[in-house]
């Protein structure tokens, strides 16, 4: 019933779907690609506080303005709904504002894990953490490999200054880190975003 209400769209890398401190006019679901929620910081430098993947809701129901900006990492399918239609619907069918409260506590977790892997982490162990959750997350997706178990070997949506942009890093720390992995066994990197982890225990220790 719900998508009845939505419409489909296809965002180019680098297309935003939303600006930080705009009217909160539309809210989406995110179908393929990756996403990032993006501030601004006093500075005019730009701080991603956190990454969307397919499945994930992005907008404020409910809400005033936008807290962040969103934008295509990847080329990425949204189905978006506008604000008002959406808020109208979820009053209206209780099952869904309970799942938007799941989807909320849910994102106050990541919120939480992300300042503590931004704030407290070496750059090893936000490089290692990356690494654990980019397999664990394109699971839950339905990506290729098993539906119960992080994938061993899975393809990087990002390029490697994407990856330093998300964890603050700059571009040659995060080769720096990569390639340290490498070289203890930790993980494989068969090509420029391929990564197979050869040891996954290793590696979450290292994410510390």
């Amino acid at each position: 019933m719900l998508n009845t209400i939505g419409r489909r769209r296809t965002l180019a890398a680098g297309e935003s779907l939303i600006w930080e401190g705009e009217d909160s006019v539309l809210v989406a679901n995110v179908i393929d690609g990756v996403l990032k929620l993006s501030t601004g910081t006093e500075d005019g430098r730009e701080q991603i506080v956190g990454v969307v993947y397919p499945s994930d809701f992005i907008g404020r129901p409910f809400g005033s303005t936008s807290g962040h900006g969103v934008t295509a990492l990847t080329e990425a399918k949204v189905c978006v709904f506008s604000r008002r239609d959406f808020d109208a619907f979820a009053r209206e069918h209780p099952a869904l504002e309970h799942k938007l409260l799941q989807r909320t506590l849910g994102e106050l977790d990541r919120t939480r894990r992300w300042m503590l892997l931004l704030g407290r982490k070496s750059a090893g162990e936000r490089v290692s953490s990356f690494l654990i959750e980019m397999s664990e997350r394109l699971v839950e997706q339905g990506c290729e490999g098993s539906h119960d178990q992080p994938l061993k070997r899975f393809t990087l949506p990002f390029s490697r200054q994407q990856v330093a942009d998300v964890l603050g890093l700059t571009i040659e720390t995060v080769s720096r880190q990569f390639t340290r992995l490498k070289s203890e066994g930790l993980i494989d990197l068969p090509s420029r975003r391929e990564v197979e982890i050869i040891d996954r225990e290793g590696l979450i220790a290292e994410a510390g």
